[in-house]
């Protein structure tokens, strides 16, 4: 007669331990803020705006990736070790139920953490855009300034002409170009516009402005097709990490849980995911059927 399998202690019988969960999701986001300034700190920054930016080569914009995906790793995997380690042991119970549940906790430290950094980057997003929203109120300043202010720089630069473009004129420039990244484009009436503007503002004869905003409309729409695929490089490396983090933070629970439990370890086989082992049930089933045969 089989059994269930040998008794370990496991922490399941009130559900999950949330003082422990809350504590290793707290290490977790905190390990992985520190470890994300001294990327920043040391170039390996993944965001920004600029124009040096927009000419980051691939080799950096993978290093960072790189960056970012093990310092999820280590993260979540240290969050995940000590949200199990923290446990209570509270009653015996079968190894591969403990497995699931060290391994549900684990993955519950990693939401936590997640939550965390969610919560944090949406105060700093709304912070700033408060900021920016009280900025355009006083200033006029367009949402474009960001991004577009060398190419708005360049569009206005003149040695020799009258007064440079107030603030509206320069915010109403970025955001026509702005428009150079929608299907249809700049349109003719708003070329137009930008050309009497800039001839106006800078004396330049009209063949020279015409060609100066042309320039401008096409370098803009670069600079904002560069800042676009930038956010997707940037979305996909981080939605990677995060995933990853979800496997380590399972895998590391199981640790924690086995050293909580004294049970062996067995570094060699680390994943340890819940899995169906297909080939073995089919070898089962054929050695079934061929004993079967008289």
């Amino acid at each position: 007669m089989e059994t269930a399998g040998p008794l370990v202690r496991a922490d399941f019988a009130t559900g999950p331990d949330w003082p422990a969960a809350v504590a290793g999701a707290f290490i977790a986001a905190a390990l992985f803020f520190v470890l994300l300034s001294f990327g920043v700190s040391i170039g390996l920054g993944v965001s920004s705006s600029s124009p040096s930016w927009r000419d980051t080569s691939f080799a950096l914009a993978f290093l960072s990736g790189l960056y970012v995906l093990l310092s999820a790793i280590v993260c979540f995997g240290v969050g995940g070790y000590f949200g199990v380690k923290l446990q209570t042991p509270l009653r015996p119970a079968p190894a591969p139920e403990v497995q699931f549940r060290d391994g549900t906790h684990g993955l519950l430290v990693w939401a936590i953490a997640v939550v965390i950094g969610a919560l944090l980057s949406l105060l700093a997003a709304s912070s700033i855009s408060s900021h920016v929203l009280s900025g355009q109120a006083s200033t006029n300043t367009s949402s474009a300034e960001p991004l577009l202010s060398y190419q708005l720089d360049r569009l206005f630069r003149s040695d020799h002409g009258p007064e440079g473009p107030s603030s509206y004129e320069r915010a109403e420039a970025g955001r026509i170009l702005l428009t150079s990244s929608s299907h249809s484009g700049v349109s003719p009436n708003d070329r137009s516009y930008l050309v009497r503007l800039v001839g106006r503002k800078t004396a330049l004869p009209a063949a020279d402005a015409q060609r100066r905003v042309d320039s401008i409309i096409t370098n803009s729409q670069e600079a904002i097709a560069k800042a676009r695929h930038s956010a997707v490089l940037v979305g996909f490396m981080l939605a990677a990490a995060l995933l990853v983090g979800a496997a380590v933070a399972w895998e590391a629970a199981n640790i924690a849980g086995r050293e909580r439990d004294g049970g062996p370890i067995d570094y060699s086989g680390w994943w340890t995911l819940p899995r169906f082992n297909v080939w073995k049930a089919s070898r089962d089933s054929s050695r079934d059927r061929r004993a079967e045969v008289p």
